[in-house]
């Protein structure tokens, strides 16, 4: 707040009052004062806001929903809306002395009103309801094809229905000696294991994983046949603005978040949420070399392929637990290779990259602050990474609501608000992270796309090498990901003829009711400022508003 104690000529006589120390004397022109350097000060703030918000911004109007993007819309508009009652007052007492009886609590007033009420609003608002895909079962003649498990529409979109849909194709969740409906030798999870969920908790609203389907695959876990003794944790680095705990959440009642579901079963079982993000600046060393800290494993050398310096956590839980993300879990002696990691990424359009999905997940697994894993997701960088701590034990895409909004929308995320989503009300599920990120693309984003009304969807394309707009074409950075994970020895594939896609579908008939608008706010206090300002211009032109509309002659 400025506060200027003024002490000017009395309108009555012609004996000068006494100036205080500090005040200051409108009459002459200022040189090198508090008051220039004030308006000083608040302009270059609001400039450098103006030029960061336009550089981050780019030609990528999506961004500006981001949280930084944020912020500097508001300095910017506090900025230079305070800067009117600033400038214009000091132009009524150059000039109308005798208005300030009544200007200086004016001033004051619009020094604390202008900059709280100013702003400007720019939302996009997408209202529907849904959109019904049809998704048929497709088995591949080839002999190591890639399996994908899809369960799809609201009857059938749950995790129960999705392991028994798995193990109805050979692949059993529940490890166990005993041979049962979804379990098996060569099961998933086993009864001890320590199982890591990796969410994604970077985003609020429809961008994080969806808490419904996070409370019903623990579930599932705790009711292994053979008892869970195990533990569980649900993590994530959302690189600095991450939260487990948000109060606006990706579940059917908006409400409820990760840490809510994890206080559920914390009563009878070993679980708890670890955010990465408190972690993510601290290097450490392993285990076994005596480091014992929580924090990230750097690698000193870049992949001579992808450039990447893959990073991973190490942490211990609520519960004594030493968990390397690469190595195991560590007793004291020797790791045990008993940590399951679950990938359950969002699947969403990308302002950067296209495509979010099973392999851009993984950029919550590396330091961002320590490593440079975001720029290398260009080069193949996730799958160096997936390669170095080894792949996933399952993903599961979350796909019960989308971001299907393409390059050329808006709406585009990551960042997904409850408005622009849409909802597909599917789970698919596979080993292999290539062909899951490839199929979802084409049958379920870019159909999505159309049917809610865009037509120009190459940004969503894992076919496209078309890049406009993008850091990368996803087209371009997934086929450089599939090359990492198939030089270390992966069978990953992006080619449909070496997949089986197995679906459950059971989805109701509608149409697909798509609005789309663009609303632009400017709110009262700068509307105030500028109107003031042209009212302060006119009073010292004397400009009357008659003289406005008075014909020339």
């Amino acid at each position: 707040m400025l506060l200027v104690i003024l002490h000017m000529k009395s309108p009555k006589d012609n004996t000068k009052i006494k100036k205080s120390e500090n005040s200051i004397d409108f009459s002459q022109k200022p040189k090198n004062t508090k008051w220039k350097k004030i308006q000083k000060s608040l302009l270059v703030f609001g400039m450098l806001n103006l030029l960061w918000f336009i550089f981050r911004t780019g030609t990528k109007p999506s961004r500006i929903v981001y949280p930084c993007q944020r912020a500097a819309l508001k300095n910017i508009s506090i900025s230079f809306a305070s800067l009117i009652p600033v400038f214009s007052l000091s132009m009524i007492w150059l000039k109308l002395k005798t208005l300030f009886s009544f200007g200086r609590p004016l001033f004051f007033v619009l020094l604390v009103f202008t900059p709280i009420s100013s702003g400007i609003i720019l939302q996009v608002n997408y209202s529907y309801e849904a959109v019904n895909l049809d998704i048929k079962t497709i088995e591949s003649v080839a002999g190591n094809a890639s399996d994908i498990f899809i369960v799809n529409g609201p009857e059938v979109a749950h995790v129960n229905d999705l392991i028994d849909l798995m193990n109805s194709y050979n692949l059993s969740f529940y490890q166990s000696n005993t041979e049962g409906d979804t379990q098996g030798p060569d099961g998933l999870i086993a009864s001890a294991d320590v199982v890591l969920l990796k969410v994604n908790c970077q985003w609020d609203r429809r961008g994080g994983t969806n808490t419904d389907m996070l409370k019903e695959l623990i579930q599932a876990i705790v009711d292994h046949p053979d008892g869970f003794n195990g533990e569980i944790i649900v993590a994530d680095n959302g690189q600095g603005r991450g939260s487990l705990d948000w109060s606006s959440t990706n579940s059917e009642f908006k409400n409820q978040s990760a840490q809510d579901v994890v206080d559920i079963f914390s009563s009878s079982f070993k679980i708890s949420t670890y955010l990465w993000d408190y972690i993510n600046a601290i290097e450490v060393d392993e285990y076994s070399l005596g480091d014992i800290n929580d924090g990230y494993i750097l690698y000193d050398i870049a992949d001579p392929e992808t450039d990447i310096f893959a990073s991973y956590p190490k942490f211990q839980t609520d519960f004594g637990t030493n968990v390397s993300f690469k190595e195991g879990i560590w007793n004291g002696l020797t790791y045990e290779k008993k940590l399951k990691v679950i990938n359950l990424p969002v699947l969403k359009s990308h302002s950067g990259y296209g495509v979010t999905a099973t392999l851009k997940n993984y950029m919550g697994v590396q330091s961002e602050d320590l490593a440079n894993g975001h720029n290398t997701v260009a080069t193949g960088g996730m799958g160096t990474l997936m390669v170095e701590c080894g792949l996933p034990t399952l993903n599961i895409i979350d796909a019960i609501w989308i971001n299907a909004n393409p390059e050329s929308s808006l709406a585009e995320g990551p960042y997904t608000s409850y408005s622009a989503a849409t909802r597909v009300d599917m789970l698919i599920a596979g080993l292999d992270p290539v062909a899951l990120d490839y199929w979802s693309a084409k049958n379920i984003l870019m159909p999505a796309a159309n049917l809610t009304g865009h037509t120009d969807c190459f940004s969503l394309d894992p076919d496209s090498s078309d890049s406009t707009g993008l850091n990368e074409a996803f087209g371009v950075w997934l086929n450089r990901t599939r090359d990492e994970l198939i030089r270390a020895g992966y069978n990953v594939t992006t080619n449909t003829q070496y997949m089986n896609i197995y679906a459950n579908s059971y989805t109701p008939d509608f149409e697909p009711k798509n609005k789309k608008y663009l609303w632009i706010s400017i709110t009262g206090g700068s509307i105030a400022g500028l109107i003031l300002a042209a009212g302060i211009v006119m009073k010292v032109k004397g400009i009357k508003i008659k003289e406005l509309f008075r014909k020339k002659t």
